[in-house]
């Protein structure tokens, strides 16, 4: 706001040139007032976004890091095509995927294993190597020894790299339809180490005459994305106080910590021979810093609860007017970590404000930087910070000491959005024949398949047809799943004549996930709520939840479709149960036909192999409906007449005053007395009833007389019209 005013203001009485004074002033106000912000550190790389310039530097990594990763070898994207269809005059369809393959470089140091990869975002493999898309991946550790991958060595030949020493991934044909058809955004969960981070291990490699007791135990993870050696040092000493102690060409690290029992009594200060010299005329100087640092408010690192992304925690206390100066550090922290060490490096900050200059006269091996040292007559512990041996004793530079890890409430990861880690799941599958609904032609047959997964993040599988030959594909089946269980109890035998208000059944499904709805008699006569039990279409009217995936189904009607047959007997507990609907995938019969085989296999993510069913209810479409109504009438003259009432495939609604379809190629029935496999006598005639004589009676009589449709593939099952008087 003063830049505003201050530049407005001078425009007004210096012209363009005073405006610019002014605004000048403003903006040091500003920053005085306002303030902006002081980044200390590296600045965070972005997760997001996979590299593939050329000389960019490859990161060496510690511990586990989430890292983006460089693109270092990649082909062309792969045009793959699947056409299906085509058959009986159906039009064929073509379905395009791509796909490519590439090595992206993740670290300049060996490391041990990676676990977790993301894609957009998105999980594309797990953290048990799980991988949710199609394709290979394949991983080198960044040993020196490490051989050439095979796909890149048949691209470049002789000349294809081995990358030794740099770590790396490749993936072989990975699917892109998921990512729109391009490489997505990739990042890596790298385990560079398995034991616990300390100094030493960290820069060790590169300083041979490097010791150190530094614990990190808390850092779960480290990057050192290039530069100087010093400045990967002191960012880690921004969080970790670190005391450097150098003796010749020997280095060692020691861990700033209070402990009174290791303190190092100093005695009086020797004094100085003259005036301004090291200290005042005792040889002792105490100082308090009024300059303008700014104590560490934030600390920006990378979040474990948070999956590696970036995460900012806050010191306690009130927030200072002016500037805020954040600390970025490239490594991984847990929240409560992060909290801790942002307020000790804030609490850091204040002391180092205080200093003491102390003359000594002794010559202590442990009065070494970073030892803890108290003083004659002024209260608390000092670290010496640096010392110079000089012809009138030994000069120490103290800072204030003061015990770590101040108690402070616990960091907060927030809400991240983290994408669900859940193992491919395994397909269920079931196909079957369903009879004809009337929609299309009376001869086609209509086979379905029924699929789904444990959980709702099953993604579907691919379809074919076969079993132990060929496989010919129908396609994918889509992520849409249908409700599947199996009965817990046997279902009774039904008339399926009338609505069973009263009647009722209990299935399990295979998943919590899958749910029943009621419905009410309108909703049943426009088909709603059907099930599949063995070869009966069953309808409920209300759904009762009585477990996570148990449910009782109340108010049945049995026998829907034509199934009576299969209704009048018994359905023991375990038998399978469907529910239809939408979620079927129709299958081809055309490519179905091109099988030797009468089975269906379906493969998903989580299929080590393919899933098999065989086809049920063969023959369902094509058969036609039982008659219905039975009657038979003694004549007067001994003879029996048998009459019945015609039903027809697809024809599922009976209005008044109109006359049921065929269907059919012709209207015939075959009439037969005593069994229906092996009957006494038979007859096939075209109309819907039959004089039966007197002299052909009196040898059956008790047998059962019944009727038989005879359609153009198969004949109905058999209604039993009487037993011969």
């Amino acid at each position: 706001m003063a830049t505003l005013a201050l530049g407005a203001l001078g425009t007004l009485f210096g012209g363009p040139v005073g405006g610019a004074i002014g605004a000048l002033a403003g903006r040091q106000i500003d920053a005085s007032i306002i303030g902006g912000s002081t980044r200390e550190g590296p600045r965070l790389e972005d997760l997001t976004i996979t590299t593939s310039s050329y000389g960019s530097p490859i990161a060496k990594h510690y511990g586990r890091m989430r890292v983006a990763g460089t693109i270092i070898w990649a082909t062309d994207l792969q045009e793959n095509r699947e056409t299906t269809g085509g058959g009986k005059g159906k039009p064929k369809t073509t379905r395009f995927s791509y796909s490519t393959s590439l090595a992206v470089a993740l670290s300049s140091r060996a490391i041990h294993s990676v676990g977790r990869i993301w894609a957009d975002g998105n999980l594309l493999r797990g953290a048990s190597g799980d991988l949710k898309t199609g394709g290979q991946i394949r991983v080198y550790a960044g040993h020196g020894d490490q051989p050439v991958d095979p796909l890149i060595a048949a691209d470049k030949g002789s000349s294809a790299p081995a990358f030794r020493g740099c770590a790396y991934v490749v993936f072989e044909d990975l699917q892109l339809e998921d990512f729109g058809n391009r490489i997505p955004a990739l990042s890596f969960e790298v385990f560079a180490d398995n034991d616990a981070l300390t100094l030493e291990g960290l820069i060790g490699p590169y300083v041979a005459e490097a010791t150190g007791d530094v614990d990190l135990a808390s850092l779960a993870g480290f990057s050192y994305s290039g530069g100087s050696l010093r400045d990967a040092i002191s960012t880690i000493g921004q969080v970790y106080p670190i005391s450097v102690s150098a003796k010749d060409e020997h280095i060692s690290f020691l861990p700033k910590r209070l402990d009174p029992a290791q303190a190092v009594a100093l005695g009086e200060a020797v004094p100085a021979w003259t005036d301004g010299d090291f200290g005042d005329a005792d040889g002792a100087s105490r100082e308090r810093s009024t300059g303008a640092r700014v104590p560490p408010q934030t600390l920006r690192y990378y979040d474990t609860d948070r999956d590696y992304q970036p995460g900012t925690q806050r010191a306690h206390g009130r927030a200072p007017v002016g500037a805020i100066s954040a600390i970025e550090f490239p490594g991984a922290l847990t929240p409560a970590n992060a909290k801790s060490l942002i307020n000790n490096a804030a609490l850091r900050s204040g002391d180092l404000r205080e200093s003491l200059r102390w003359r000594i006269a002794e010559l202590d091996p442990a009065l070494a930087p970073g030892a803890i040292v108290s003083v004659p007559d002024i209260a608390g512990y000092w670290t010496i910070e640096g010392w110079e041996w000089r012809d009138r004793g030994v000069e120490l530079d103290l800072a204030r000491a003061r015990a770590e890890s101040i108690p402070s409430a616990s960091g907060d990861a927030g809400f991240p959005a983290l994408p669900d880690d859940l193992l491919p799941e395994p397909t269920h599958l079931r196909v079957f024949e369903l009879p004809w609904d009337g929609a299309g032609a009376s001869g086609d047959v209509h086979i379905y398949a029924a699929l789904a997964g444990e959980t709702e993040k099953w993604s579907g599988a691919a379809l074919f047809a076969g079993a132990n030959g060929p496989l010919v594909p129908l396609g994918p089946s889509g992520r849409a799943q249908t409700a599947l269980g199996a009965l817990v109890t046997p279902l009774a035998p039904s008339q399926s004549v009338l609505f069973e208000p009263v009647a009722a059944l209990e299935v399990e499904l295979i998943a919590p996930s899958m749910t029943f709805a009621s419905s009410d008699l309108s909703g049943i006569a426009k088909g709603q709520n059907r099930l599949l039990i063995g070869e009966e279409i069953v309808q409920f009217a209300t759904a009762e939840q009585v477990s996570p995936a148990g449910w009782r189904l109340h108010g049945l009607l049995r026998g829907r479709g034509g199934s009576e047959h299969s209704a009048a007997i018994s359905h023991p507990a375990g038998s399978p149960v469907t529910l239809l609907g939408s979620q079927l995938v129709p299958l081809d019969t055309s490519l179905v036909s091109q099988s030797s085989s009468d089975a269906i296999a379906a493969i998903g993510r989580g299929d080590e192999e393919p899933v098999v069913a065989a086809i049920g209810n063969s023959g369902m479409a094509l058969r036609p409906l039982s008659p219905v109504h039975p009657k038979i009438t003694s004549l007067a003259n001994g003879d029996l007449l048998a009459s019945w009432t015609r039903r027809a495939r697809g024809a599922w609604n009976w209005p008044d005053h109109v006359e049921t379809p065929l269907n059919e190629e012709s209207e015939r029935y075959q009439i037969g007395i005593g069994s229906t496999l092996a009957p006494d006598l038979s007859w096939e005639l075209g109309s819907t009833d039959i004089t039966i004589p007197q002299s052909q009676l009196a040898a059956h009589l008790g047998k059962d007389l019944w009727v038989k449709q005879i359609g153009r593939a198969s004949r109905s099952h058999a209604l039993l019209l009487g037993t011969i008087p």
